[in-house]
């Protein structure tokens, strides 16, 4: 195993013109930067639609793409849109992305570039391919999102009956009513995929592997529990018996109640898994790496009965992960996945993670509690798995440590031999440092920035995923001194 390193930098994060960073010239130079940097892999969040509160773990689809990553000078190059379009739409430079604006902006645009698109004979050909390619889940998405635009977007457990049922007459009827809408939304994801793998393409050029994310469960506001209900443990009116989420933990005292729906796991064995597979296998396509957002769900799940105001009352139930994963690999051979095995893990969570040779995740924010045998302590570690300083669900290093006690930041200190290296730089030093195999920070780490830069706070819904790069960070200084520390420890 090549020793490796990387950065955590979601793509909205990039410092882009339009107030959001986008698959545009700021994702390219954020490659360049990596190359200059000596950065292997670059960690980014599912790349997916959000919905409530921002969130790209709650989406609409767990197949599309962001249209608000949608690169609009991409447009203007095609002819799609006009320069003066989008010329004046660029806002003042800020460090927070504000959602509501880029979708007031950018809404009205990707429309204007439809319209010129529909006339568009060069584009014929390679649209056709790519709706017949990705039919299985595209369809409904389409058809999905449409029918959120004729009910102002309200959730799908308040449309009519005929519809959440997809009864068949009824399902003819809008798609025949609809087939502009539909060939829009289909539109967006034929430009975000275009501009994504060209990006793609251009990272392996650099040497750089791309790692996604891949969250464990869906929205049950989504184009895949509509499409598919049997799959999920929902009632004859389509709503969740049970919803996900966590008992308390570190990250959260009373838990986190994310409201997804749980799976059928019978069901989706019955048909040998085959969306779950399309799923798996459409993100690597996407990824070089994939990284499986709370893993310890395919050994078992917390359910909490629908109507439940916290994760407090839920139960633990058995999942298939050894005959879904067994079944993956003797199907599609062998892939580069990553179990995000953070949070109560059991025994048997790591049995099923070791018996497919999975790396884990260590946090070094979760490693000084007094206990030399803390197993996020480097002392600790076994070759395969992945150290991380933090995640984005983790306060910045700074922010971490600055809330730290005196006693408990002594105790850092000392694990770090008194450096009197910014705490940030330390804790990366102590990763790359380690025998894991791959080391990440989140770039906010490297830049040593506090708690106002956070990225997520679990358990909250509001003003999170908002943080974003602001110019003149990414200098020639910063990417020698990156190089150096990956030349010191081999990575």
């Amino acid at each position: 195993m090549k020793r490796e390193n990387g950065i955590l930098l979601h793509i909205a994060s990039l410092n882009g013109r339009y107030g959001i960073g986008t698959l545009g010239e700021e994702s390219y130079r954020f490659i360049d930067f990596l190359e200059k940097s000596g950065v292997k892999i670059w960690q980014v969040l599912p790349l997916s639609p959000t919905s409530f509160g921002n969130s790209p773990y709650q989406s609409f689809s767990a197949f599309a793409g962001n249209p608000w990553l949608i690169n609009l000078d991409d447009l203007v190059e095609n002819n799609l849109l006009l320069p003066s379009e989008i010329s004046h739409k660029q806002p003042k430079e800020s460090s927070s992305i504000d959602y509501t604006e880029i979708e007031l902006v950018n809404r009205p645009l990707l429309r204007k570039a439809f319209e010129r698109f529909s006339t568009n004979r060069n584009f014929s050909k390679p649209f056709h391919d790519f709706c017949i390619k990705n039919s299985f889940w595209l369809d409904d998405y389409a058809l999905f999102m449409s029918f959120k635009d004729y009910y102002h977007q309200a959730p799908l457990n308040q449309w009519d009956k005929t519809i959440q049922l997809k009864e068949k007459s009824t399902i003819e009827y809008y798609s025949q009513r609809f087939s502009s809408n539909i060939e829009f939304y289909k539109f967006v994801q034929f430009i975000f995929f275009k501009q994504w793998f060209l990006l793609k393409s251009y990272a392996h050029e650099k040497g750089i592997k791309i790692m996604g994310d891949i969250p464990i469960y869906v929205a049950y506001d989504s184009a895949d529990v509509w499409s598919n209900p049997e799959l999920f443990q929902l009632d004859s009116d389509l709503n969740p018996e049970f919803v996900a989420g966590v008992p308390p933990d570190y990250f959260s005292k009373t838990g986190q109640l994310w409201g997804n729906p749980v799976y059928n796991w019978e069901a989706n064995k019955a048909e040998d898994y085959s969306w779950w597979f399309k799923r798996i296998l459409f993100h690597f396509e996407l990824f070089d790496i994939l990284r499986i957002d709370h893993f310890r769900a395919f050994s078992d799940y917390w359910a909490i009965p629908f109507g439940e105001k916290s994760a407090k009352n839920g139960t633990w139930i058995e999942a298939p992960g050894y005959d879904f994963f067994e079944s993956l690999f003797k199907k599609h051979g062998k892939l580069d996945i990553v179990a995000e095995d953070l949070g109560i893990i059991t025994d048997e969570v790591e049995e099923l993670r070791d018996a497919f040779s999975f790396p884990g995740m260590k946090i070094l924010q979760f490693a000084f509690s007094n206990d030399a045998e803390n197993p996020y302590l480097p002392h600790n570690y076994i070759k395969n798995c992945i150290v991380y300083t933090g995640t984005h669900d983790n306060d910045t290093s700074l922010g971490w440590f600055k809330s730290l006690v005196d006693g408990d930041k002594q105790q850092v200190r000392e694990y770090l031999g008194n450096s009197k290296e910014a705490i940030s730089w330390a804790l990366i030093r102590l990763a790359w440092a380690s025998v894991a195999r791959i080391a990440i920070a989140p770039m906010q780490d490297f830049l040593e920035l506090d708690s106002e830069h956070r990225m997520n706070i679990p358990g909250t819904s509001e003003n999170n995923w908002k943080w974003k790069l602001t110019s003149g960070l990414l200098n020639n200084q910063l990417a020698e001194k990156i190089k150096k520390i990956n030349h010191i420890y081999g990575r």
